[in-house]
C-alpha cells in the first residue's frame, strides 16, 4: 500500500506537474523520515540514510523522485516534513483521536513501551499555516520542518487526555511496537526564517480544542439518529 500510494501516487502527480507545466508543486511527507536519530532536534541537515519502517522508507523515496523531477525538468518543489499532526477530523486510528474515544467509553487505552517515547505534536492549524506559508513564497527546490519544536512523553499525553476528559485512565502496556521511533523533534528554524513559520497552539490547547470538537460531534450524531 505504501509503495502503490506514497511513491507511485507521489510519481503519478509529478507526471502531471511536468506535462502541465505546474509553477510549483508541495509534498507532504513525514518526521518518519529521520529514523531513529539520536541527535535532537531533527534538522533538514541531518543524514537520513535510514528508515526503520516500511511507510517512511516509501516517504523518503518519494522525496528522492521529487528532487530527481526538481533536477530533471526545473519543476519548483517545496518538501514539508509533517511532526505527528492532530486535531479536530483527525483520523479515529491516530492516537489522540483513538484514545479520547477509548477513555470517553470507559475502556482501556493501549501503550506500547513504557510510556517514555516522546513525539512533536502540531496542531492543524499550525501545519496548515505551514502550507499556505510555502505556497507564498515559492523556491527551487526546499526542505521543511513543520512541527511544534517541543516534545511531549506518551504517558504524559495519556495524562493530559484524560485530565481533559476528566476521568482516570485505564492503561494496558503492551511491548514496543516494531518500526516506532523513540524519539521525533522538529528543528524549525530554517521554516521560521525562510517561511516566517511560527506555530503557537500548546499540546494541551491543541487537546482541549479536538475534545471539545469530538465531543460535539458525537453530540450531531447522536440526535440525527
Amino acid at each position: 500500500k505504501y509503495i502503490d500510494i506514497d511513491i507511485k501516487g507521489t510519481v503519478n502527480f509529478l507526471e502531471a506537474a511536468r506535462k502541465r507545466k505546474i509553477k510549483q508543486f508541495i509534498f507532504g511527507s513525514s518526521s518518519s523520515v529521520y529514523g531513529a536519530n539520536s541527535k535532537i532536534p531533527f534538522s533538514e541537515e541531518d543524514n537520513i540514510d535510514l528508515q526503520i519502517s516500511p511507510y517512511a522508507t516509501a516517504k523518503r523515496a518519494a522525496e528522492i523522485y521529487c528532487a530527481t523531477y526538481h533536477h530533471l525538468y526545473g519543476i519548483p518543489i517545496t518538501i514539508l516534513r509533517f511532526f505527528t499532526v492532530y486535531g479536530p477530523r483527525q483520523r479515529p486510528d491516530m492516537a489522540i483521536h483513538k484514545f479520547t474515544k477509548l477513555m470517553s467509553e470507559g475502556k482501556p487505552v493501549t501503550m506500547f513501551g513504557s510510556g517514555e517515547s516522546k513525539r512533536d505534536y502540531t496542531y492543524i492549524d499550525d501545519a496548515v499555516e505551514g502550507i499556505v506559508k510555502s505556497i507564498e513564497q515559492a523556491y527551487g527546490f526546499e526542505t521543511f520542518n513543520i512541527g511544534n519544536s517541543k516534545m511531549l512523553k506518551l504517558q504524559e499525553l495519556i495524562e493530559i487526555i484524560a485530565d481533559k476528559l476528566n476521568v482516570k485512565p485505564k492503561v494496558e502496556q503492551l511491548s514496543e511496537q516494531l518500526g516506532d521511533v523513540p524519539v521525533t523533534c522538529a528543528d524549525i528554524s530554517k521554516a521560521k526564517r525562510m517561511l516566517g513559520y511560527n506555530p503557537s497552539t500548546s499540546i494541551k490547547q491543541g487537546i482541549e480544542k479536538f475534545i471539545k470538537w469530538y465531543k460535539e460531534r458525537n453530540e450531531n450524531l447522536s440526535s440525527s439518529l
